[in-house]
């Protein structure tokens, strides 16, 4: 579905319920883009594991983007998502958008709901990895962390420093 002309301006953010009955289509996105990365893994794990990642506030949460009521984007705030690296946590994690909607900012739009529910939930330190997407999260305040090889893939370990919650500077 191509998007309608200035209709980026009308899409919403919303925390995805397990209850939602987008749940599906956003796994299948998510199976459909990164499963190349734990191929042993079907698509109904990969959807009980999604349902999971949707929880009420903080980690784990799922945030869908929708035009009208047709999902256009996720991205999701999770507890682990390079298993090699336990030490890591919190993790940004599933930033897709639908190819029509792309370059319209959504992407930086889920990227900062999900950050303000880290700094809500007291997070001040999170991470992702990334083999193709530096600029974006470079521009949104993210830091290279390490380069390396997750999974026969080359990628960069990216960091997002937060302030904490009350340190907001807000109107004088």
């Amino acid at each position: 579905m191509p998007p309608p002309k200035g209709g980026e301006g009308k899409v919403r953010l919303e925390r995805l319920p397990p209850s939602s009955p987008h749940v599906l289509k956003l796994a299948r996105w998510e199976f459909q883009q990164w499963s190349y990365l734990t191929p042993e893994r079907r698509l109904g794990e990969a959807l009980f594991c999604f349902r999971e990642q949707c929880g009420p506030g903080g980690v784990p949460s799922v945030f869908i983007a929708l035009w009208e009521d047709t999902p256009v984007g996720m991205a999701s705030l999770i507890a682990d998502d390079m298993h090699d690296r336990p030490d890591l946590t919190p993790w940004l994690a599933s930033v897709y958008v639908v190819p029509a909607w792309r370059g319209r900012g959504i992407a930086s739009r889920l990227v900062q709901r999900v950050e303000e529910e880290a700094s809500v939930h007291g997070i001040e330190q999170f991470h992702l990895f990334t083999y193709d997407r530096q600029t974006l999260y470079r521009r949104l305040g993210w830091y290279a962390l390490e380069e390396c090889v997750y999974r026969g893939e080359a990628v960069t370990l990216m960091v997002r420093q937060l302030p904490p919650a009350g340190d907001h500077a807000g109107p004088a």
